[in-house]
């Protein structure tokens, strides 16, 4: 866990340093404000620097070329997303460049090997359904990140509390089972946590910089790399048999579709703003990269949410869907973690809709002293 923390520590500091000088780059060469990604970029490399010297987290290294597969493919991003943020590019290029991106990242290993399904078990993939299937979840949540890149400090800090959600769940598949193919994930997700706590701290309203394209590419490629490496190389069969030999010191029961469900509930949030754009677009006869003000951050700004409130119902249902999967994975079917969840998604709905009570309340009163 100590070199856990120095990788955090390490990518957090690297990023907010290179931050204000990037941000004098930026606008002495006309991107202003933009061009987050460098930074970014930055303390994602003295990330994985530092960890590949460190005993622990170099086995992530040894074993497996999943960390060069994220520094080539993030690197490739990150200059498609510079030359977006200071020249601009069409979407659909951007589009193609993220494609090739993620092919280049499944070429050096990092792709999905089979499918754990519920009630099914490992369903064993091609090599062609891999690729594909790979390719298209590197897309989707890079254009999922980018999607809720919309308010100040929204995007950095629901990447913040996903990644690190999804960093006690690989690091307790790692040590706590003793299966050393989750040491990638665990990795991505700590340096994932480092590079969003530098930069959030410049990004929080009124920003002084941007992610940009350059930025908001390279956390989703960072977050899917984790996701794919512990989805698709984990066999949940193996997370079974070791609970079953270690009733004493973990819980008896694994489900076999923890690993693909704790990925996908950690960008639960981008992914559910995501389509419901896209939908509303198609609906509208519109481009689905067309530019409009229906994200769920906006809804929530238009239905009466100040723009600070806004931030916090976004981050909260954001730790509330990451960390309830986390606790799944744990305690697996509580009544106490089921009852808290119903707690707590009560309140989440209290909090999200009290414009509107408070408007029909002022609405009442009206009605009743205009009675009188």
């Amino acid at each position: 866990m100590r070199e856990c923390l120095l990788s955090v520590c390490i990518a957090a500091a690297v990023t907010y340093l290179l931050t204000a000088p990037v941000r004098k780059f930026a606008i002495a060469s006309g991107a202003a404000p933009r061009l987050g990604g460098i930074a970014i970029f930055g303390g994602l490399c003295a990330g994985l620097l530092v960890a590949s010297h460190l005993a622990d987290l170099s086995v992530a290294f040894g074993q497996s070329n999943e960390p060069r597969a994220l520094l080539s493919g993030t690197a490739l991003l990150w200059l498609i997303g510079v030359l977006d943020d200071r020249f601009g590019i069409s979407t659909l290029l951007k589009l193609g460049g993220q494609m090739i991106a993620a092919g280049v990242m499944v070429m050096q290993g990092l792709t999905i090997l089979w499918l754990p399904l519920p009630g099914v078990g490992n369903v064993a993939l091609s090599q062609f359904q891999g690729t594909l299937l790979t390719v298209a979840l590197i897309v989707t949540i890079i254009r999922a990140v980018d999607f809720v890149d919309g308010l100040d400090g929204l995007a950095v800090g629901m990447v913040c509390i996903s990644s690190t959600a999804f960093f006690l769940y690989a690091y307790r598949i790692w040590h706590s089972y003793g299966i050393e193919s989750a040491a990638p994930a665990t990795l991505f997700a700590a340096i994932l946590i480092g590079v969003s706590l530098g930069f959030l701290p410049h990004n929080t309203q009124p920003a002084r910089i941007h992610l940009g394209d350059s930025g908001s590419m390279i956390l989703g490629a960072v977050l899917a790399a984790g996701a794919i490496s512990i989805s698709g190389k984990i066999d949940p069969g193996t997370l079974n048999l070791y609970t079953h030999a270690q009733k004493e010191a973990m819980h008896p029961s694994v489900p076999v579709h923890i690993p693909l469900l704790m990925p996908l509930t950690v960008i639960a949030v981008p992914v559910a703003d995501l389509m419901f754009v896209t939908v509303r677009r198609f609906w509208r006869g519109r481009s689905p990269f067309s530019e409009d003000r229906n994200h769920l951050h906006h809804l929530l700004l238009d239905v009466g949410h100040s723009y600070r409130r806004t931030l916090l119902i976004m981050y909260y249902w954001s730790a509330l869907i990451a960390f309830s999967a986390l606790g799944y994975f744990v305690y697996s079917i509580s009544i106490w973690l089921a009852l808290s969840v119903a707690i707590f998604s009560v309140i989440g709905l209290v909090l999200t809709l009290s414009p509107r009570f408070t408007l029909r309340a002022r609405r009442w009163c009206t009605g009743i002293t205009a009675g009188r």
